[in-house]
C-alpha cells in the first residue's frame, strides 16, 4: 500500500461525492490554492469556476481569513456549546441578525447546510406539535429542488429526478408541486401557481409549511425563476397559516445579486437556512434563523426545547472565520463585482445558445448555466481532463455546464472560463457528430 501514489491510493480506497469505488472517477490532485486558482501536483494552475461548490466567494488563501483562523486557534479551536458559550458564536450571531431582516431574531448554528435544513424542518414540526397539531407534519415544495443529503433534507428533494430515489421507501412522504416555470415577473400568469394553490387548499391541514430555494434551484437543475412565484406562495402561507422556509444555502451572501435572494422578492420567510459561503469556504458551518412567531410557537408547550444539538455546533474556529468573512464581504464592492460578473456572463455565454446541442443559456447574478439537450454521463471519462487542459476547473453535472466563480475573479479569468465552456460545447458537438 505504501508503494501506491496518492492518486492510486485514492482510486483504490477513497469515496468521492456521488461516485462508485468500483469505477473511480478521474481525479486531479490539488496541492495549494490562492486567489481564484488551484495548483495541481503536476504544476499546472487552473481557474476555479466552481468556488469549491459555491463557497469560496473571496477566493482562496485570503490573508484576512487566514489571520482570523490563526488568531482563533491560539485561543481554542472547539468547545462544546451545551452549557457553554463563546464570543465567536455571539459575534457571528449578532452579525447574522444585523444583516438579515429585522424579523429574524433567533440563530441556530449547525455544522453543514444539510443540517440547517434538518433544523428548519424540525422547527416547523415542533411549532405545530406545541400547538397540539401533530398531524401537521408534511411539507410542500417544488420538484427539481435540492436541499441536502441527510434523511430529512432528502425527503424534500425531487423524488423522481433527484439523487435519492433508492431511499424513497424509507423517507417521509411530502408533497410536491411542479417546478416553477416563469422566469420573469412581466410574464406572470395565474396558471403558474394554480397547481401549487390547489395542493395548499386541499392538504393544508397536514402541512407544517413550505420549503423552497428562492429564485434559483441549485443542484436540482440550476433552474431560475421569477420572484412573483414566491410572493404568491407567501400569500398562500399567510392565508392558510403555513410556515415558510427559504433554503438560501446556495443563494445567500450575494450570489444572486442581493445579499440574500429573498430581498429581491419583497417578502420574508419565517425560517432561513444559510451555509456554503458563510465562512468564505474555509470551514463547514451553517445557520438556521427564525422569527418570533416560530420561537413563540415552539415554546407554546411550556418548554420550547428545540431538539437538536450537533457535537460541533457553533464551532469557535468556524464562527470566527465566518464573522470575518461577513465583514470582508460587506466592506467590499461585492454588488458591483457580482453585477460585473453577471453582465460578462450574459455577453459571453449567450452566443453558445446557437449550438444545436444547447437547450438554454441562463444567467443570474454570479451564476452562469449552459444547459445541453442530453446528459453528460457518458462523457465523464474524457471530459474532466479536457476541462483541465483548458486551464480551468468546471464540474458539469447531468445536462448542465455551469460556473459560479469567486466574486474576486478578474474579467480576464472569467473570459477564460466562458471560453472554456464554448470549447466544451464545441468538443461535445464534434464528438456527437462523429458517433
Amino acid at each position: 500500500m505504501d508503494k501506491l501514489s496518492n492518486l492510486e491510493f485514492d482510486a483504490a480506497h477513497i469515496w468521492h461525492p456521488y461516485t462508485s469505488v468500483a469505477h473511480p472517477p478521474v481525479l486531479h490532485e490539488v496541492v495549494s490554492a490562492s486567489g481564484v486558482k488551484l495548483r495541481l501536483c503536476d504544476g499546472r494552475e487552473i481557474i476555479d469556476g466552481m468556488s469549491s461548490w459555491w463557497s469560496t466567494i473571496h477566493g482562496y488563501n485570503h490573508p484576512r481569513l487566514n489571520a482570523a483562523a490563526h488568531e482563533q486557534i491560539d485561543y481554542m479551536s472547539h468547545v462544546m456549546f451545551g452549557g457553554l458559550t463563546h464570543d465567536p458564536a455571539i459575534s457571528l450571531s449578532r452579525k447574522l441578525i444585523d444583516i438579515t431582516d429585522e424579523s429574524f431574531q433567533y440563530v441556530f448554528l449547525a455544522d453543514s447546510g444539510s443540517i440547517s435544513v434538518e433544523v428548519a424542518l424540525k422547527m416547523a414540526v415542533q411549532y405545530w406539535f406545541a400547538q397540539g397539531r401533530a398531524e401537521k407534519n408534511r411539507f410542500l415544495t417544488f420538484r427539481s429542488g435540492y436541499h441536502g443529503d441527510t434523511f430529512g433534507a432528502m425527503s424534500v428533494c425531487d423524488p423522481v429526478n433527484g439523487m435519492h430515489t433508492m431511499f424513497e421507501s424509507i423517507l417521509p412522504q411530502h408533497i410536491f408541486a411542479p417546478a416553477p416555470d416563469c422566469q420573469h415577473d412581466k410574464d406572470w400568469q395565474d396558471t403558474y401557481i394554480a397547481e401549487f394553490r390547489e395542493l395548499v387548499e386541499q392538504r393544508h391541514f397536514e402541512m407544517a409549511g413550505v420549503i423552497v430555494e428562492p429564485l434559483v434551484q441549485g443542484a436540482g437543475g440550476m433552474r431560475m425563476y421569477c420572484a412573483e412565484y414566491l410572493r404568491q406562495i407567501k400569500q398562500l402561507c399567510d392565508q392558510y397559516d403555513l410556515l415558510l422556509i427559504f433554503d438560501e444555502i446556495a443563494t445567500g451572501f450575494g450570489r444572486t445579486g442581493s445579499l440574500f435572494a429573498y430581498e429581491q422578492t419583497g417578502i420574508v420567510p419565517d425560517i432561513l437556512c444559510l451555509g456554503k459561503a458563510l465562512t468564505g469556504g474555509y470551514m463547514t458551518l451553517a445557520a438556521t434563523l427564525c422569527n418570533q412567531k416560530v420561537s413563540d410557537g415552539i415554546a407554546a408547550d411550556g418548554q420550547g426545547v428545540l431538539m437538536h444539538g450537533p457535537t460541533f455546533m457553533a464551532n469557535p474556529l468556524a464562527c470566527r472565520i465566518a464573522a470575518e468573512s461577513i465583514d470582508l464581504l460587506l466592506e467590499s464592492d461585492w454588488k458591483q463585482s457580482v453585477a460585473a460578473i453577471e453582465k460578462q456572463l450574459q455577453m459571453e455565454l449567450q452566443p453558445y445558445s446557437a449550438s444545436l446541442i444547447v437547450k438554454q443559456v441562463r444567467v443570474k447574478g454570479a451564476i452562469g448555466v449552459v444547459e445541453l439537450n442530453h446528459p453528460l454521463d457518458d462523457m465523464m471519462e474524457w471530459l474532466p481532463e479536457f476541462i483541465v487542459e483548458q486551464g480551468v476547473w468546471i464540474r458539469p453535472f447531468r445536462t448542465m455546464i455551469y460556473i459560479m466563480p469567486p466574486y474576486i475573479i478578474s474579467s480576464n479569468d472569467l473570459h477564460q472560463l466562458c471560453e472554456a465552456i464554448g470549447k466544451i460545447v464545441a468538443e461535445i458537438e464534434s464528438r456527437s457528430e462523429k458517433s
